[in-house]
């Protein structure tokens, strides 16, 4: 009897580990990979926030980061200020036609897409279906890279959205580095898709939460002028 309810026991603790290991995923993974920072967040939805910026007191968003360009600096928020048509918890928006946006994300109905070159019928289809979505400048797209606008020699610290072994992801490069570079280690990673995210001082603001519960800023230096976040929710 004493062995029966030792075996309980430890049956027990092991579905409260596990459902206490569930819990903890209810927010965002940070990994360094050689010159990578990866972001992996384990999220139930995903929407693009625009307008205000989602606070970091709001339990229930796990990442968030400027997605698409701005235009114009302006004191007061519009879409069309917006790089692109766009869609925003099920609601397409008319932005202004930007050339570098050369592919775009969509997510709707539980499942992500990226796209290259055509795209707006996806970008109706996320409407349709409650969804969101966003232009920007494809990097990689079905494992391979794609001519873009913007300069190898061009440095900066860049981040893209990412499809990295299936799972959807956000990569920082660690530092200052020349675009070409930031593209070649994304394959060397393994990435199959990616999307340029904006950035640039106070552009690159962002946060991501731990396990703990806590929001920490990837970037401290903010400006007012961003307009659009993608965001994960747990």
């Amino acid at each position: 009897m004493k062995h029966a309810f030792f075996f309980i026991a430890v049956i027990a603790a092991i579905a409260s580990n596990l459902t206490a290991h569930a819990a903890g995923t209810n927010c965002t993974t940070r990994t360094v990979q050689n010159d990578l920072i990866i972001y992996t967040p384990h999220y139930s939805k995903v929407d693009l926030v625009c307008g205000k910026m989602p606070s970091k007191s709001d339990s229930r968003v796990i990442y968030c980061a400027e997605a698409a360009f701005t235009g114009q600096l302006l004191n007061t928020f519009k879409h069309e200020n917006i790089a692109g048509n766009h869609v925003c918890s099920g609601k397409k928006y008319k932005g202004y036609s930007c050339r570098q946006n050369t592919g775009a994300f969509v997510y709707y109905n539980g499942k992500f897409k990226f796209l290259y070159k055509e795209y707006a019928a996806e970008l109706d289809r996320a409407a349709k279906n409650g969804g969101m979505g966003f232009g920007q400048e494809m990097m990689i797209h079905n494992g391979k890279r794609v001519p873009t606008l913007r300069e190898d020699s061009n440095c900066n610290e860049f981040r893209a959205l990412c499809c990295l072994k299936g799972k959807l992801c956000v990569i920082d490069s660690r530092g200052s580095v020349k675009f070409g570079d930031f593209i070649k280690s994304l394959l060397k990673a393994g990435v199959t898709e990616a999307l340029y995210l904006d950035m640039g001082s106070g552009w690159n603001y962002s946060w991501w939460r731990h396990s703990d519960g806590k929001a920490y800023e990837i970037h401290s230096v903010r400006t007012q002028y961003t307009t659009n976040w993608i965001t994960f929710y747990k």
